[in-house]
Protein backbone atom coordinates (compact mmCIF):
# COMPACT_ATOMS: atom_id res chain seq x y z
CA UNK A 1 0.00 0.00 0.00
CA UNK A 2 1.30 3.49 -0.88
CA UNK A 3 2.22 5.48 2.22
CA UNK A 4 -0.60 7.84 3.22
CA UNK A 5 -3.18 5.99 1.15
CA UNK A 6 -6.35 4.94 2.99
CA UNK A 7 -7.89 1.66 1.85
CA UNK A 8 -11.58 1.77 1.00
CA UNK A 9 -13.73 0.05 3.65
CA UNK A 10 -16.52 -2.49 3.51
CA UNK A 11 -19.63 -0.96 5.06
CA UNK A 12 -22.17 -3.09 6.93
CA UNK A 13 -25.67 -1.73 7.57
CA UNK A 14 -28.25 -3.21 9.92
CA UNK A 15 -31.41 -2.65 7.87
CA UNK A 16 -31.81 -2.57 4.11
CA UNK A 17 -35.00 -0.53 3.70
CA UNK A 18 -35.30 2.84 2.00
CA UNK A 19 -32.80 4.48 4.37
CA UNK A 20 -30.28 1.71 3.71
CA UNK A 21 -31.01 2.11 0.01
CA UNK A 22 -30.14 5.81 0.04
CA UNK A 23 -27.05 5.23 2.22
CA UNK A 24 -25.93 2.62 -0.33
CA UNK A 25 -26.47 5.05 -3.20
CA UNK A 26 -24.39 7.66 -1.38
CA UNK A 27 -21.67 5.08 -0.69
CA UNK A 28 -21.44 4.23 -4.39
CA UNK A 29 -20.47 7.86 -5.01
CA UNK A 30 -17.54 7.48 -2.57
CA UNK A 31 -15.59 4.51 -4.04
CA UNK A 32 -12.31 5.84 -2.68
CA UNK A 33 -13.71 5.40 0.87
CA UNK A 34 -16.24 2.54 0.56
CA UNK A 35 -15.58 -0.50 -1.63
CA UNK A 36 -18.69 -2.52 -0.83
CA UNK A 37 -21.96 -2.39 1.14
CA UNK A 38 -23.51 -5.36 2.95
CA UNK A 39 -26.94 -5.08 4.59
CA UNK A 40 -28.63 -7.30 7.17
CA UNK A 41 -32.36 -7.36 6.47
CA UNK A 42 -35.12 -10.01 6.77
CA UNK A 43 -36.97 -8.99 3.58
CA UNK A 44 -36.02 -10.72 0.34
CA UNK A 45 -34.86 -8.27 -2.35
CA UNK A 46 -34.88 -5.39 0.13
CA UNK A 47 -34.56 -1.83 -1.29
CA UNK A 48 -30.80 -1.57 -0.53
CA UNK A 49 -30.10 -4.83 -2.37
CA UNK A 50 -31.80 -3.38 -5.45
CA UNK A 51 -29.14 -0.67 -5.72
CA UNK A 52 -26.10 -2.90 -5.33
CA UNK A 53 -25.80 -3.86 -1.64
CA UNK A 54 -25.04 -7.49 -0.80
CA UNK A 55 -27.72 -8.88 1.55
CA UNK A 56 -27.56 -11.14 4.58
CA UNK A 57 -31.20 -12.23 4.96
CA UNK A 58 -31.98 -12.47 8.68
CA UNK A 59 -33.75 -10.66 11.49
CA UNK A 60 -32.15 -7.41 12.68
CA UNK A 61 -31.56 -8.97 16.13
CA UNK A 62 -30.24 -12.33 14.89
CA UNK A 63 -27.01 -12.86 16.87
CA UNK A 64 -25.30 -15.10 14.30
CA UNK A 65 -26.24 -12.77 11.45
CA UNK A 66 -24.82 -9.74 13.31
CA UNK A 67 -21.59 -11.69 13.97
CA UNK A 68 -21.46 -12.65 10.27
CA UNK A 69 -21.95 -9.01 9.26
CA UNK A 70 -19.17 -7.90 11.63
CA UNK A 71 -16.79 -10.54 10.24
CA UNK A 72 -17.44 -9.33 6.68
CA UNK A 73 -17.36 -5.56 7.38
CA UNK A 74 -14.80 -2.95 8.41
CA UNK A 75 -17.42 -0.57 9.78
CA UNK A 76 -21.08 -1.06 10.77
CA UNK A 77 -23.92 1.42 11.03
CA UNK A 78 -27.72 1.15 11.09
CA UNK A 79 -30.80 2.46 9.34
CA UNK A 80 -33.12 1.06 12.01
CA UNK A 81 -32.55 1.05 15.78
CA UNK A 82 -33.77 -2.54 16.26
CA UNK A 83 -30.35 -4.17 16.32
CA UNK A 84 -29.23 -5.98 19.47
CA UNK A 85 -26.89 -3.50 21.19
CA UNK A 86 -25.41 -6.22 23.45
CA UNK A 87 -24.41 -8.37 20.48
CA UNK A 88 -23.10 -5.30 18.65
CA UNK A 89 -20.97 -4.43 21.69
CA UNK A 90 -19.50 -7.94 21.61
CA UNK A 91 -18.35 -7.64 17.97
CA UNK A 92 -16.65 -4.23 18.26
CA UNK A 93 -13.30 -6.05 18.10
CA UNK A 94 -14.19 -7.21 14.56
CA UNK A 95 -15.65 -4.01 13.12
CA UNK A 96 -15.87 -0.37 14.04
CA UNK A 97 -19.49 0.47 14.96
CA UNK A 98 -21.01 3.94 14.68
CA UNK A 99 -23.11 5.19 16.33
CA UNK A 100 -21.65 3.16 19.19
CA UNK A 101 -23.59 0.22 20.69
CA UNK A 102 -23.75 2.14 23.98
CA UNK A 103 -25.35 5.14 22.23
CA UNK A 104 -27.79 2.76 20.53
CA UNK A 105 -28.63 1.10 23.87
CA UNK A 106 -29.57 4.45 25.43
CA UNK A 107 -31.57 5.68 22.45
CA UNK A 108 -33.51 2.52 21.58
CA UNK A 109 -35.09 2.47 25.05
CA UNK A 110 -37.15 5.66 25.04
CA UNK A 111 -37.37 5.83 28.82
CA UNK A 112 -33.56 5.60 29.09
CA UNK A 113 -33.28 8.16 26.29
CA UNK A 114 -35.56 10.65 28.08
CA UNK A 115 -33.77 10.01 31.40
CA UNK A 116 -30.37 10.60 29.77
CA UNK A 117 -31.54 13.89 28.24
CA UNK A 118 -33.07 15.06 31.53
CA UNK A 119 -29.88 14.19 33.45
CA UNK A 120 -27.94 16.35 30.97
CA UNK A 121 -30.33 19.33 31.40
CA UNK A 122 -31.75 18.99 27.91
CA UNK A 123 -35.45 19.96 27.84
CA UNK A 124 -38.01 17.14 27.59
CA UNK A 125 -41.63 16.77 28.68
CA UNK A 126 -42.45 15.27 32.10
CA UNK A 127 -42.43 11.45 32.20
CA UNK A 128 -42.41 8.54 34.65
CA UNK A 129 -41.72 4.82 34.44
CA UNK A 130 -44.78 2.53 34.51
CA UNK A 131 -44.58 -1.02 35.84
CA UNK A 132 -48.11 -1.61 37.17
CA UNK A 133 -51.59 -0.27 36.50
CA UNK A 134 -51.32 1.38 39.95
CA UNK A 135 -48.30 3.36 38.67
CA UNK A 136 -50.42 4.45 35.72
CA UNK A 137 -53.30 5.56 37.94
CA UNK A 138 -50.91 7.54 40.16
CA UNK A 139 -49.28 9.13 37.12
CA UNK A 140 -52.67 10.25 35.83
CA UNK A 141 -53.30 12.08 39.13
CA UNK A 142 -50.15 14.13 38.52
CA UNK A 143 -50.37 14.62 34.75
CA UNK A 144 -54.15 14.77 34.19
CA UNK A 145 -55.75 14.01 30.80
CA UNK A 146 -54.80 13.54 28.05
CA UNK A 147 -51.51 11.67 28.49
CA UNK A 148 -49.45 9.32 26.35
CA UNK A 149 -48.65 5.79 27.47
CA UNK A 150 -45.64 4.60 25.47
CA UNK A 151 -43.69 1.41 24.86
CA UNK A 152 -40.05 1.85 25.83
CA UNK A 153 -38.70 -0.15 22.87
CA UNK A 154 -39.41 -1.12 19.25
CA UNK A 155 -41.90 1.67 18.58
CA UNK A 156 -41.97 3.98 15.57
CA UNK A 157 -44.50 5.96 13.49
CA UNK A 158 -46.77 6.18 16.53
CA UNK A 159 -47.16 2.39 16.80
CA UNK A 160 -45.94 2.31 20.40
CA UNK A 161 -48.15 5.14 21.69
CA UNK A 162 -51.60 5.07 23.31
CA UNK A 163 -53.30 8.38 24.03
CA UNK A 164 -55.36 8.19 27.24
CA UNK A 165 -58.07 10.82 27.06
CA UNK A 166 -60.28 9.78 30.00
CA UNK A 167 -60.61 7.27 32.83
CA UNK A 168 -62.37 4.75 30.59
CA UNK A 169 -59.19 4.44 28.47
CA UNK A 170 -56.90 3.43 31.37
CA UNK A 171 -57.46 -0.35 31.46
CA UNK A 172 -57.63 -0.56 27.67
CA UNK A 173 -54.34 1.33 27.32
CA UNK A 174 -52.51 -0.84 29.87
CA UNK A 175 -53.78 -4.08 28.29
CA UNK A 176 -52.92 -2.85 24.76
CA UNK A 177 -49.18 -3.27 25.39
CA UNK A 178 -49.42 -6.88 26.62
CA UNK A 179 -46.66 -6.80 29.22
CA UNK A 180 -44.20 -4.54 27.37
CA UNK A 181 -42.02 -2.16 29.41
CA UNK A 182 -43.77 1.22 29.51
CA UNK A 183 -43.51 4.86 30.51
CA UNK A 184 -46.04 7.67 30.81
CA UNK A 185 -45.48 11.07 29.27
CA UNK A 186 -47.28 14.34 29.80
CA UNK A 187 -49.18 15.39 26.67
CA UNK A 188 -47.82 18.56 25.05
CA UNK A 189 -50.24 20.92 23.33
CA UNK A 190 -47.59 22.02 20.86
CA UNK A 191 -47.71 24.70 18.19
CA UNK A 192 -45.59 22.74 15.78
CA UNK A 193 -43.47 19.62 15.38
CA UNK A 194 -39.96 20.38 14.14
CA UNK A 195 -36.67 18.54 13.79
CA UNK A 196 -32.97 19.07 13.38
CA UNK A 197 -30.77 16.68 11.44
CA UNK A 198 -27.49 16.78 13.34
CA UNK A 199 -24.17 15.12 12.62
CA UNK A 200 -21.03 14.39 14.60
CA UNK A 201 -17.93 12.77 13.15
CA UNK A 202 -15.52 10.46 14.97
CA UNK A 203 -13.21 13.42 15.62
CA UNK A 204 -15.95 15.37 17.46
CA UNK A 205 -16.83 17.86 14.71
CA UNK A 206 -20.55 18.74 14.90
CA UNK A 207 -22.79 20.27 12.22
CA UNK A 208 -26.56 20.74 12.05
CA UNK A 209 -28.90 21.23 9.11
CA UNK A 210 -31.41 24.10 9.35
CA UNK A 211 -34.55 23.50 11.43
CA UNK A 212 -37.47 21.95 9.50
CA UNK A 213 -41.20 21.79 10.15
CA UNK A 214 -42.95 18.40 10.18
CA UNK A 215 -46.60 17.61 9.53
CA UNK A 216 -47.89 14.17 10.56
CA UNK A 217 -50.94 12.15 9.52
CA UNK A 218 -51.93 9.01 11.49
CA UNK A 219 -48.73 9.50 13.53
CA UNK A 220 -46.63 9.12 10.34
CA UNK A 221 -44.56 11.94 8.89
CA UNK A 222 -46.29 13.22 5.76
CA UNK A 223 -44.61 16.54 4.95
CA UNK A 224 -41.35 18.24 5.85
CA UNK A 225 -41.01 21.95 5.13
CA UNK A 226 -37.44 23.24 4.91
CA UNK A 227 -36.85 25.72 6.42
CA UNK A 228 -39.42 25.69 9.26
CA UNK A 229 -41.85 28.62 9.28
CA UNK A 230 -40.74 29.95 12.66
CA UNK A 231 -38.84 32.95 13.97
CA UNK A 232 -35.07 33.16 13.80
CA UNK A 233 -35.03 33.04 17.60
CA UNK A 234 -36.86 29.67 17.71
CA UNK A 235 -34.62 28.30 14.95
CA UNK A 236 -31.45 29.24 16.83
CA UNK A 237 -32.82 27.86 20.11
CA UNK A 238 -33.61 24.49 18.50
CA UNK A 239 -30.24 24.27 16.77
CA UNK A 240 -28.40 25.09 20.03
CA UNK A 241 -30.32 22.30 21.83
CA UNK A 242 -29.47 19.89 19.00
CA UNK A 243 -25.76 20.76 19.20
CA UNK A 244 -25.79 20.32 22.99
CA UNK A 245 -27.48 16.94 22.56
CA UNK A 246 -24.81 15.83 20.10
CA UNK A 247 -22.05 16.83 22.51
CA UNK A 248 -23.45 14.71 25.36
CA UNK A 249 -24.46 11.72 23.19
CA UNK A 250 -20.98 11.47 21.70
CA UNK A 251 -22.03 9.00 19.01
CA UNK A 252 -20.75 9.44 15.45
CA UNK A 253 -23.20 9.68 12.56
CA UNK A 254 -26.43 11.45 11.68
CA UNK A 255 -29.09 11.83 14.37
CA UNK A 256 -32.68 12.89 13.70
CA UNK A 257 -33.73 15.04 16.67
CA UNK A 258 -37.52 15.51 16.79
CA UNK A 259 -38.83 18.43 18.85
CA UNK A 260 -41.97 20.30 19.84
CA UNK A 261 -42.41 24.07 19.74
CA UNK A 262 -44.66 24.77 22.75
CA UNK A 263 -47.35 27.46 23.04
CA UNK A 264 -44.74 29.57 24.88
CA UNK A 265 -42.16 29.11 22.09
CA UNK A 266 -40.04 26.77 24.19
CA UNK A 267 -38.35 23.76 22.62
CA UNK A 268 -38.77 20.24 24.02
CA UNK A 269 -37.12 17.16 22.54
CA UNK A 270 -39.69 14.51 21.67
CA UNK A 271 -37.30 11.74 20.63
CA UNK A 272 -34.02 11.02 18.88
CA UNK A 273 -33.24 8.54 16.10
CA UNK A 274 -29.57 7.41 15.90
CA UNK A 275 -29.63 7.28 12.10
CA UNK A 276 -30.54 9.13 8.94
CA UNK A 277 -34.10 10.37 9.26
CA UNK A 278 -37.21 10.78 7.16
CA UNK A 279 -37.29 14.54 7.84
CA UNK A 280 -33.84 14.81 6.25
CA UNK A 281 -34.82 13.47 2.82
CA UNK A 282 -35.15 17.03 1.54
CA UNK A 283 -31.34 17.31 1.73
CA UNK A 284 -31.03 15.13 -1.39
CA UNK A 285 -31.95 18.23 -3.39
CA UNK A 286 -31.95 21.15 -0.95
CA UNK A 287 -28.37 20.95 0.30
CA UNK A 288 -24.82 20.62 -0.99
CA UNK A 289 -24.32 17.55 1.21
CA UNK A 290 -27.20 15.09 1.61
CA UNK A 291 -27.82 13.57 5.04
CA UNK A 292 -26.77 10.21 3.57
CA UNK A 293 -23.37 11.42 2.42
CA UNK A 294 -22.99 13.31 5.71
CA UNK A 295 -23.68 10.15 7.71
CA UNK A 296 -20.95 8.32 5.81
CA UNK A 297 -18.53 11.21 6.22
CA UNK A 298 -19.25 11.20 9.97
CA UNK A 299 -18.72 7.49 10.60
CA UNK A 300 -15.62 7.40 8.38
CA UNK A 301 -14.02 10.28 10.29
CA UNK A 302 -13.99 12.62 7.28
CA UNK A 303 -14.61 16.36 7.55
CA UNK A 304 -18.35 17.04 7.58
CA UNK A 305 -19.88 18.59 4.48
CA UNK A 306 -21.72 21.89 4.00
CA UNK A 307 -25.20 21.89 5.61
CA UNK A 308 -26.43 25.18 4.18
CA UNK A 309 -29.94 25.10 2.73
CA UNK A 310 -29.48 26.14 -0.90
CA UNK A 311 -33.14 25.85 -1.96
CA UNK A 312 -36.28 25.92 0.23
CA UNK A 313 -37.82 22.48 -0.29
CA UNK A 314 -40.91 20.49 0.69
CA UNK A 315 -40.63 16.72 1.12
CA UNK A 316 -43.88 14.76 0.82
CA UNK A 317 -44.06 11.07 1.77
CA UNK A 318 -45.86 8.73 -0.61
CA UNK A 319 -47.79 6.26 1.53
CA UNK A 320 -49.78 3.17 0.71
CA UNK A 321 -53.52 3.75 0.43
CA UNK A 322 -55.54 2.60 3.45
CA UNK A 323 -58.12 0.89 1.22
CA UNK A 324 -56.00 -1.86 -0.36
CA UNK A 325 -52.93 -4.08 -0.19
CA UNK A 326 -51.18 -5.33 -3.30
CA UNK A 327 -49.33 -4.28 -6.43
CA UNK A 328 -49.80 -0.68 -7.54
CA UNK A 329 -49.51 1.46 -10.64
CA UNK A 330 -46.06 3.00 -11.19
CA UNK A 331 -45.74 6.73 -10.54
CA UNK A 332 -44.08 9.06 -13.00
CA UNK A 333 -43.33 12.77 -12.64
CA UNK A 334 -41.54 14.85 -15.26
CA UNK A 335 -41.88 18.38 -13.96
CA UNK A 336 -39.08 20.85 -13.39
CA UNK A 337 -37.80 21.04 -9.79
CA UNK A 338 -39.93 18.07 -8.69
CA UNK A 339 -37.90 14.99 -7.74
CA UNK A 340 -39.64 11.63 -7.29
CA UNK A 341 -37.88 8.87 -5.35
CA UNK A 342 -39.54 5.45 -5.15
CA UNK A 343 -38.17 2.76 -2.83
CA UNK A 344 -38.61 -0.33 -4.97
CA UNK A 345 -41.28 -1.92 -2.76
CA UNK A 346 -43.52 -4.04 -4.98
CA UNK A 347 -46.43 -4.32 -2.57
CA UNK A 348 -48.44 -1.43 -1.19
CA UNK A 349 -49.80 -1.80 2.34
CA UNK A 350 -51.91 0.72 4.27
CA UNK A 351 -49.69 3.70 5.18
CA UNK A 352 -46.50 1.90 4.09
CA UNK A 353 -43.74 4.31 3.02
CA UNK A 354 -43.32 3.63 -0.69
CA UNK A 355 -41.44 6.74 -1.78
CA UNK A 356 -41.21 10.50 -1.46
CA UNK A 357 -41.18 13.56 -3.64
CA UNK A 358 -39.11 16.72 -3.12
CA UNK A 359 -40.49 20.01 -4.42
CA UNK A 360 -37.61 22.46 -4.78
CA UNK A 361 -38.24 26.19 -5.04
CA UNK A 362 -37.25 28.04 -8.16
CA UNK A 363 -35.62 31.42 -7.69
CA UNK A 364 -37.98 33.68 -5.74
CA UNK A 365 -40.59 30.95 -5.18
CA UNK A 366 -42.00 30.95 -1.64
CA UNK A 367 -42.90 28.05 0.64
CA UNK A 368 -46.58 29.02 0.25
CA UNK A 369 -46.26 28.71 -3.54
CA UNK A 370 -44.60 25.31 -3.12
CA UNK A 371 -47.45 24.18 -0.86
CA UNK A 372 -49.98 25.17 -3.54
CA UNK A 373 -47.96 23.26 -6.14
CA UNK A 374 -47.96 20.21 -3.84
CA UNK A 375 -51.77 20.31 -3.56
CA UNK A 376 -52.09 20.15 -7.37
CA UNK A 377 -49.53 17.31 -7.48
CA UNK A 378 -51.13 15.03 -4.88
CA UNK A 379 -53.49 13.28 -7.31
CA UNK A 380 -50.56 12.31 -9.54
CA UNK A 381 -48.70 10.71 -6.65
CA UNK A 382 -51.62 8.83 -5.10
CA UNK A 383 -51.05 5.07 -4.90
CA UNK A 384 -53.63 3.13 -6.91
CA UNK A 385 -54.10 -0.63 -7.49
CA UNK A 386 -52.51 -1.96 -10.68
Amino acid sequence: MIEGMVMAKILGIIGGGQLGMMITEAAKKMPEHISKVIVLDPTENCPASQVGAEQIMADFKDKNAIIDLANKSDIITYEIESGDSTVLKSVEKNAEINPSPETLRVIQDKFLQKSFLKENNIPVSEFIEIETIKDLENGLKDFGYPVLLKARRDAYDGRGNFKISSEKDVGKAFDYFKGQKLFLEKFIQFKMEVSVIASRNTKGQIKTYPLVENIHEENILRETIAPARVSREITKKAERIAERTMRVLRGAGIFGIEMFVTQNDEILINEIAPRVHNSGHHTLQSSKTSQFEQHLRAILGLDLGDTELIHPTIMYNILGDTSFEGKYLPLKISEENIFLKMYGKEISKPLRKLGHVNLVSKEGESIEQLLKKLESLKEKITIKPS
